[in-house]
């Protein structure tokens, strides 16, 4: 069973794991310190304040169809590593590195 959480939750926990305070993402966001907390309350933020707040945190909000989402999950959880395959510099080459390289178009 995966362990779903918000898009609140995953902020804050961003931000605490990132050692700021909510006036420090306040001033990063450019959101007052109030908005973060509310926020993070849980009191209906809006998209927009919610984009901000993950932007200023090296973040970005994707939408992925819900019968997709826990392979999307494992994926990102893997570093987008095979299935099984095991972390480290000696690990075999992750999936995104073995996309084809396409050749840049000539004009």
């Amino acid at each position: 069973m995966l362990h779903s959480t918000s898009i609140v939750q995953q902020l804050e926990s961003t931000r605490k794991a990132a050692q700021l305070t909510q006036a420090e993402l306040a001033e990063r966001s450019g959101v007052n310190r109030m908005t973060v907390g509310r926020v993070e309350a849980g009191l209906d933020p809006r998209l927009s304040t919610v984009e901000e707040l993950a932007r200023a945190l090296g973040m970005e909000i994707i939408l992925v169809p819900k019968a997709l989402r826990p392979e999307v999950e494992n994926f990102v959880r893997s570093g987008g590593k095979l299935v099984a395959q095991p972390p480290g510099v000696g690990a075999p080459k992750s999936i995104v590195d073995l996309l084809p390289v396409r050749a840049p178009r000539r004009g």
